[in-house]
This record gives structure tokens, C-alpha cells and sequence, in this order.
């Protein structure tokens, strides 16, 4: 497999970084005043292409942690002077901020200050590889970081949700139950959202049989992106990539989905962006689920474009950021 002629993908691990150094080195996020990335942790952000204050002008990369929920979470903000708002970027289970430089990058060239966290068990955040006990867990650190009081990122707030990420978006606002006055962000763009995972009830049934004497299992990497390089990356040269399932983190999403399903109407209306093929989610379902939780959100459906949408082939990635466009610009 050759690499791609934009070279943003590192095709060695020679070129990889350590993250215990990132970690020993790294300081807590100066929220009003973000320290610039540098070090082993600069190596980290040319590794996976997210480098972007080398391309932007104007433009200001940095890097830290906050503890939230128990957890120390690595958190990137991108800033620039002229910002006319912000964009919280969540990723998706198994993922880590390092994966998201398609959808980050589009958000700077629209001129957005762009803030993203890796999840607890994700990337170089704190906790075991890809579990939780809770999905109440995820909740806590996304209301810690937008409750911290220097945080000053320029409004207003818009968030774009992959998968888990957009599991998490719904389950803030359903478990608050917000209005659209109350809300903090003003557009919420979730793509291929999770409620519940494909082939459910098999999964669930799996869980409760091997769930109590395992704590993983190995995971089965899916064509789950049109993007052939994306995929070899994923299972070949990522070095947080969880080559695990986590039986813990299966047993909080069947805790989760009977209150998310359960959940009062809240009069918000998200922008929805899902794939035909997708076969992570049970994309079907999970729509039903979302019309009947939120007023009226905005679907956009994308024919043959898989699951992994924030990583899918050029051609539906620019189907997706014109998307983004009509809400965003």
C-alpha cells in the first residue's frame, strides 16, 4: 500500500513518540493563558498530522490536561485572535483527538477556534484502555470542562459528535434536560451517532455470558471507513490504539441505552449526519430513537459512506464538510 501524496498519515513507527513522556512532561491546560506545545508532545502532534499551527497563520496549538471525573484528561485547543467562535470536537469509541485532523483542520480554514479531549481510556487520558464502569463517567468530565470558570474560548459554542462522542452529546442533554436558551452550544452536529451498537441484542447476549469472567476480549477491526490508508493506519501504525474490547465499557453502554431510550423529549435540534453502510451502529434504530428524543433535528443521510465519517474516503469527506458548511459558516 503506498502512501498518500498528501503525506499526512506517518507511514513508520519510527516516527512515533512515547506518551510516558508526554505525560511526565505535560502541566495542566492554562485556560486563559494556553501554554504553546512543544517537546515530545509537538512530536505526538506531527505524528498524526494535527500540527496545524505550522500551516495556519495566526495560529496558536496548546496543549495540557484537567482532571475531571477522576480521570486526567489530555485536551488540545487550537486558537487564533480572529476566531469567531469555538467548536468542541468529541470522538468516538476506540478513537483519541490524534484521529481527527480531517474534521479539525476544516473547522480552522472556517475560522473557528477548535477545542478536543480525549475520552477517559482514550488516547493519553487517564484510565484503563477503552473501558468505563459508567457512561455517567464521560458525562462528568464534558460538564467539568465546559463549567471551568477560565474558561474564556470565544462564543459562541458549536460541537461536532462522533459516534460515542455524539453518544455523549445526547446523553448531556437528555440527562439535563436543556432548552435551547439553557443550552451551551448553538449548533450540535453529530455524526453517526451511537444509542445502540448493530447487532445489539447478540453483542449483549456475548456480554452476558463471557462479561464475568473476562475483562477483554480482542477486538475485530471492521471496514468501517472507505479510506484504505485510514484503515491500515488504524491497525498497523497507531500507537493508542486499543487492540482490546472492554467488557466493562459494554456493560456501561447496557446500563445507558435503557435510560437514554427512556429519556424525556428535550426541545433541541441536532444536526445528524449518517452513512447507509454504516454497520457499527444500528444507524435505523438509533434514528428512530434520536426524532423522538429531540424537536425536529436535521438528518442527512449519505449513500455508501460507512461509519467512521470523520475518517471516511476524500469524496465523503467533502459531502460532510459542506454539510458542516450550512450550519457553520
Amino acid at each position: 500500500m503506498t502512501a498518500p501524496q498528501d503525506n499526512r498519515y506517518a507511514r513508520t513507527m519510527k516516527n512515533a513518540f512515547d506518551p510516558q513522556r508526554i505525560q511526565q512532561a505535560w502541566a495542566p491546560l492554562d485556560w486563559q493563558a494556553p501554554q504553546i506545545i512543544g517537546g515530545e508532545a509537538l512530536r505526538y502532534a506531527r505524528y498524526y498530522g494535527i500540527d496545524f499551527a505550522a500551516r495556519f497563520a495566526g495560529l496558536h496549538h496548546a496543549f495540557g490536561y484537567f482532571e475531571a471525573a477522576g480521570h486526567t484528561i489530555a485536551v488540545h485547543a487550537w486558537m487564533r485572535d480572529d476566531a469567531r467562535g469555538t467548536v468542541l470536537v468529541c470522538h468516538g469509541y476506540f478513537d483519541h483527538v490524534g484521529l481527527y485532523k480531517h474534521v479539525i483542520e476544516h473547522l480552522l480554514e472556517l475560522n473557528y477556534a477548535v477545542l478536543a479531549y480525549d475520552l477517559p481510556g482514550h488516547g493519553l487520558s487517564s484510565g484503563p484502555r477503552a473501558a468505563i464502569e459508567d457512561f455517567q463517567v464521560y458525562r462528568e468530565v464534558l460538564t467539568q470542562c465546559l463549567e471551568r470558570k477560565e474558561n474564556h474560548f470565544p462564543r459562541p459554542w458549536h460541537v461536532v459528535a462522533q459516534s460515542t462522542g455524539g453518544a455523549v452529546m445526547v446523553d448531556y442533554a437528555l440527562n439535563y434536560q436543556f432548552d435551547e436558551a439553557a443550552f451551551p452550544f448553538e449548533q450540535v452536529i453529530l455524526l453517526a451517532p451511537l444509542v445502540r451498537p448493530a447487532k445489539w441484542r447478540t453483542g449483549a447476549l456475548m456480554h452476558a455470558l463471557v462479561g464475568p469472567f473476562r475483562d477483554y476480549v480482542a477486538r475485530s477491526f471492521t471496514v468501517n471507513s472507505s479510506d484504505p490508508d485510514f484503515l491500515e493506519f488504524l491497525r498497523n501504525l497507531d500507537p493508542l490504539q486499543s487492540k482490546l474490547l472492554s467488557s466493562r465499557w459494554v456493560g456501561a453502554l447496557k446500563k445507558w441505552i435503557p435510560t437514554i431510550e427512556a429519556a424525556k423529549k428535550v426541545s433541541l435540534s441536532p444536526v445528524i449526519i449518517q452513512g447507509d453502510l454504516d454497520e457499527t451502529v444500528d444507524w435505523r434504530h438509533n434514528l428512530n430513537i434520536l426524532e423522538d428524543k429531540f424537536k425536529s433535528p436535521d438528518i442527512h443521510m449519505l449513500k455508501g459512506a460507512r461509519h467512521q465519517l470523520a475518517n471516511e474516503s476524500e469524496e465523503f469527506r467533502r459531502k460532510i464538510n459542506a454539510i458542516i458548511d450550512r450550519y457553520l459558516r
